[in-house]
């Protein structure tokens, strides 16, 4: 085969292709069409479960059947799209007018998703039927072949009511988006009859019946002076909130309860709200809540928020809406497929595309009723006129060869070969002029209908049919008479299937939230062995000081927005902020450490513990366990960094004591070997923290210190030992860098 090489512009190509690409995307897949509301994927579904009669009144058919035959016959895209757009057809929380009636999990507003599509099951709704699919036998949309040619699929569905209003869409494409928020069905239909009754209505007279968007969920539009403007461009930002009751509670608490959210918060959203609420109380934003619980059901919402007695329940809902998804934001995009083409549209240009759409569709269905009205009255007054003439057509019946002979008697008066009892029957013969239409009618006719009462049910009927033609004609021909008939079949629909509004439209002020002053006072800090920490205020621990005092490690005051030292065998020092310990009772377990600081095992065991506020104001004595010791000023530790490097450690060296320095003048060192030491603090001198300091005390083989005390100079301090008690002063008074006495 010979080479052929086209060349061309690589730009050209590329562009060319992108945009083909991109009006694909567009046209077919993400956008919804003006005059249906409906993406191509969702109109494939409804046609093709009407195709398989799977009716309002009929039996749920499988889900996975549905998806199926769309995929196989129009839509080859993939079948979790398919299911997808099936299911939020039939989700009552997203869609303000379920197209679908789902069998079976079908998620719910929380987020959880829908079940896979072998277990539900689907079947129209009635509403779908009566106003969405109704009439297609009419022709009255144009059918095109599906992708493989094999079928015939409706190029739009003869929706007879705005559905891009009343449902909304949502929808991403390349370069433009579409976001148009659902309203009530009552609502939309009054402002259609307003607009066809007057096509020079303005946007602000249409929002006498179209309040504003009506979310299935409920909820609070908050900005009702822009609409307007939102409106008449098709695009801004819709302010919504939750709807929120004050309850009284049991012993004299608070219940903020929601009963209504914001659209944008259904799904995961209700969850991030929860956590959200709680990260408010754990970042110390607010401490008048006392428990959250999420006590939802079918019947509805409710979040349950329990406050504490004294707590300001508004400024606390005024928090929630500053500070969490109560309060939200709904971008309008109101873009479209116009004409074949994408475009942003107002509220009037909306609904004067579905009302041109309501002209054209039924302009078709009436001329294609018309039509055969007239074809019904042709083959009527043929049966009648026969009716008048039976025995000449019986005689002719008789007479004929064959079916082709009678029908061009009946047709053209040609009485060639037939056979007739009299010359006045042959000449009256010559004379029929019977249409075609009406000689076959004559030719089909049953015996029966001789009868006397059919001949005048007959005539009764065909009174019928040229009242219809005349129906018909004044609607097509008249303008005010094609509105009335579009103003009743609207009037049904709301009658049988229009809904209270769900959604309150005011003007709302900013939300203010006046934080609490917060009350310096001191707190006692309590932490047990097991690394749990907590505060308690200064009254309990007065009640309760002998058990604080036995039951817990570490017990001192310190500020309620203070901050802690903690001291780590690994030479660091980590800060905890009091404001992270929560207030609680003697009995609480507390909080561990290390959710409110970097410590963890791998810092090895904490050594020390202190009011940090307090310490940088004095002095630090550090000791090793390899028998290093060093002096710091407290004003070295100063820092705003949660973890800070508190000592220079050598080589396999640990922390063994940090010990705060005031008037002592001894330190006596004790190794796991027995030895004491005893010597002066003076005779240490001050070091950075970043120094590892100098010798205190000589060590032997593997022996290390295991502890350090202060004493003052009459101090009669003791520590147990092998089963005695050593007064600490009457340790052998040396120098540093000696070897101590052992104590056996």
């Amino acid at each position: 085969m010979e080479e052929r090489i086209i060349k061309t512009e690589y730009s050209e190509e590329m562009q060319r292709a992108f945009v083909d690409y991109a009006m694909s995307v567009i046209v077919a897949r993400a956008l919804p069409d003006v005059r249906d509301g409906l993406k191509p994927v969702q109109r494939r579904v409804l046609y093709d479960m009407s195709e398989l009669g799977i009716r309002y009144d009929k039996p749920y058919r499988k889900s996975a059947r549905i998806v199926g035959d769309t995929m196989g016959k129009y839509h080859p895209h993939g079948d979790s799209s398919i299911y997808d757009s099936l299911v939020v057809m039939a989700q009552d929380f997203k869609k303000g007018l379920p197209l679908v009636d789902g069998h079976g999990n079908f998620g719910n507003i929380e987020g959880d998703g829908a079940a896979a599509m072998r277990y539900t099951e689907a079947r129209l709704q009635k509403i779908t039927q009566e106003a969405f699919l109704a009439d297609l036998d009419k022709d009255i949309v144009d059918f095109i072949p599906n992708f493989d040619e094999t079928e015939k699929e409706p190029s739009v569905l003869p929706v007879k009511i705005p559905n891009i209003l009343v449902n909304g869409s949502e929808g991403i494409a390349v370069g433009m988006a579409t976001n148009i928020p659902p309203h009530n069905l009552g609502e939309v239909i009054e402002a259609t009859k307003a607009y066809m009754r007057d096509e020079n209505i303005t946007t602000k007279e249409l929002m006498k019946y179209i309040k504003g968007p009506d979310f299935p969920t409920g909820g609070i539009v908050i900005n009702e002076d822009e609409l307007l403007d939102i409106y008449e461009t098709g695009s801004g930002k819709i302010k919504l909130r939750g709807k929120v009751e004050i309850e009284k509670a049991k012993g004299g608490h608070i219940n903020v309860v929601i009963t209504e959210i914001p659209y944008t918060m259904i799904g995961a959203n209700i969850a991030k709200f929860l956590q959200d609420v709680a990260s408010l109380a754990d970042t110390k934003k607010t401490q008048d809540i006392v428990d959250i619980s999420n006590q939802s059901s079918k019947e509805g919402i409710r979040i349950v928020i329990e406050l504490r007695r004294d707590s300001d329940a508004e400024n606390f809902v005024n928090l929630l809406y500053k500070k969490t998804k109560l309060e939200d934001t709904f971008g309008v995009n109101m873009l479209a497929i116009a004409d074949g083409r994408p475009e942003i549209m107002g509220l009037k240009s909306v609904i004067k595309a579905c009302v041109d759409f309501q002209y054209e569709i039924n302009t078709r269905k009436y001329n294609n009723l018309l039509e055969k009205e007239k074809e019904r009255k042709e083959v009527q007054e043929g049966l009648i006129k026969a009716v008048n003439v039976i025995d000449l057509i019986i005689e002719i019946l008789r007479g004929s060869k064959d079916r082709q002979m009678a029908k061009d008697c009946l047709t053209l008066g040609k009485t060639d070969g037939i056979n007739f009892k009299s010359k006045e029957s042959k000449i009256m013969a010559e004379q029929l002029q019977f249409t075609e239409r009406q000689a076959n009618a004559i030719l089909e006719m049953r015996l029966y209908k001789l009868i006397g009462l059919e001949l005048d049910a007959l005539i009764k009927e065909h009174d019928e049919t040229l009242a219809n033609i005349y129906k018909y004609e004044d609607i097509l021909d008249r303008k005010d008479s094609m509105v009335a008939v579009i103003i009743k079949e609207l009037d049904q629909l709301k009658k049988e299937f229009g809904k209270e509004r769900k959604t309150a439209i005011e003007n709302a002020e900013e939300a203010v939230y006046k934080e609490k002053e917060f009350e310096v006072m001191d707190v006692y800090y309590l932490m047990d062995r097991f690394g749990y920490a907590k505060l308690i205020d200064k009254n309990t621990y007065e009640r309760n000081e002998q058990a604080c005092l036995t039951e817990f490690k570490y017990c001192f005051t310190v500020k309620n927005n203070g901050r802690i030292a903690m001291f780590t065998e690994d030479g660091q020092m980590h800060v905890i902020k009091a404001l992270d310990l929560p207030m609680s009772k003697l009995r609480d377990k507390g909080t561990p450490v290390d959710n409110v600081s970097n410590y963890n095992a791998d810092n090895g065991n904490i050594v020390y513990v202190c009011n940090m506020d307090e310490m940088v104001q004095g002095r630090l004595l550090f000791a090793s366990k390899n028998g290093l010791v060093k002096v710091v000023q407290g004003l070295e530790f100063e820092t705003t960094r949660k973890t800070i490097a508190s000592t220079k450690l050598t080589d396999k060296d640990e922390v063994a004591a940090v010990l705060p320095l005031t008037d002592e003048k001894n330190i006596i060192m004790k190794s796991k070997n027995g030895y004491f030491l005893r010597f002066q603090i003076e005779e240490i001198s001050l070091f950075k923290k970043v120094s590892q300091g100098v010798r205190g005390m000589k060590l032997d083989g593997k022996d290390v210190v295991e502890e350090v005390f202060l004493t003052h100079a009459q101090d009669e301090a003791f520590v147990e030992h092998n089963g005695h008690n050593i007064v600490l002063n009457t340790v052998k008074l040396q120098k540093r860098d000696a070897k101590g006495t052992k104590i056996k």
